[in-house]
């Protein structure tokens, strides 16, 4: 079971290479004074619109062509792609939408992250009948793949984002980001570009049910820096590789499919985020284990017995040439650390962040919520 969402990629009649991306709408107050002061950059993605199924023995009055190689992903007939549409064109301020002319780009399934369903999403691909100068309203912008590329790789604090349909529908189909290709069968997300995120089944606390494996194993570059004051590098890096033991098969093929030069980096010491430990010491016994002296004082010695590098927050680690940057964050735990990636200005954030609610303060593990000042200049 899962949810559908339409997506749609508008086509500049006048630049073959442009497509119409919306300003998103920002979340809403909180009507908390210090929590509403912080604002968020404007983000920039596909229009889009839920896609509803329509009632049985009810067809589509809007033809969408799908090639035969996906008819069995997505059947038009089964839903409203009229109703959405409508809704696609009423954000742009276009009226109703009249006739045909969609064409099926592809249908992407969501990984299931949870708790709720997963939210698989269909793109379509179209040109306007009449090209209007949407660049003149401030919600809408003409956008090629390359310019989305530059935004994310030269991102500057406060300034305008990219984001996920964009990049999932159109940008990592043609992304030099990663080499790596993650081993057939297994589900992921790949938000930002070169960044996959893997659900793995874990002994995570409810209503949830896995953690996620976050991989990097980007296409090498070159490192301008001239400083080479880092901590730790390699060609590929894991994050907190956590799973149940039925799940260590899974995890294998991933560790097994990466470079051989591996960092492996947690944020904290809970099991959903250490279980899988034992694995890549089995497959990868070269690998770097990065982690907080109080992380790794809690973790077995059946999860990790080979050697580590303690982490305090303002180290780098170099992977494929790019920068990343340890910060110590206390809070869930108190030896909890998160990962800022230089260039796109992405931050993992361990158990800080989480889909439903709020994270836990682990008392017994050092949580607690003192506020600790970080340097703003970091992002």
């Amino acid at each position: 079971m899962a949810a559908h969402r339409l997506a749609v990629i508008i086509e500049n009649p006048a630049k073959d290479d442009e497509f119409l991306l919306l300003k998103q709408s920002r979340p809403p107050k909180f009507h908390d004074e210090e929590y509403d002061s912080f604002v968020d950059s404007d983000l920039w993605d596909l229009p889009s619109a839920q896609l509803n199924p329509l009632p049985p023995e009810s067809e589509s009055p809007v033809l969408v062509e799908v090639a035969a190689s996906h008819a069995e992903d997505f059947d038009p007939r089964k839903f409203d792609i009229r109703l959405a549409l409508n809704e696609v064109f009423g954000q742009l301020g276009f009226g109703a939408v009249e006739g045909g002319g969609w064409k099926f780009h592809k249908y992407v399934k969501e990984a299931a992250f949870g708790p709720d369903l997963p939210v698989n999403t269909v793109f379509v691909v179209g040109k306007l009948v009449a090209a209007e100068d949407k660049d003149s309203r401030d919600s809408c912008r003409w956008m090629s793949v390359g310019t989305c590329l530059n935004w994310i790789q030269e991102m500057k604090p406060h300034g305008d984002r990219v984001g996920p349909l964009i990049v999932v529908g159109l940008i990592n189909e043609s992304s030099f980001f990663t080499k790596w290709k993650v081993p057939p069968a297994i589900n992921y997300q790949e938000y930002p570009p070169g960044v996959i995120i893997i659900p793995m089944r874990s002994r995570t606390l409810k209503p949830f049910h896995t953690t996620n494996l976050v991989v990097f194993a980007p296409e090498n570059v070159q490192n301008n820096s001239e400083e080479n004051n880092f901590i730790a590098s390699g060609d590929a890096l894991i994050v907190d590789p956590g799973c149940l033991s039925e799940f260590h098969g899974e995890l294998e093929k991933v560790v097994n499919a990466l470079p051989r030069r591996l960092v492996v980096f947690l944020t904290h010491h809970h099991l959903d985020h250490v279980d899988g430990l034992s694995v890549i010491q089995k497959c990868n016994p070269d690998a770097i284990l990065l982690a907080h002296e109080k992380t790794m004082h809690r973790i077995s010695k059946d999860n990790w017995s080979l050697g580590y590098t303690t982490v305090a927050g303002d180290e780098d680690i170099v992977i494929g040439g790019h920068r990343l940057r340890v910060i110590h964050a206390p809070g869930h735990t108190d030896g909890h650390m998160a990962l800022l990636h230089a260039t796109t200005h992405s931050l993992i954030v361990g158990d800080h962040c989480v889909g439903q609610g709020s994270a836990i303060l682990d008392i017994r593990g050092g949580g607690n919520m003192i506020v600790i000042p970080l340097d703003e200049t970091v992002f």
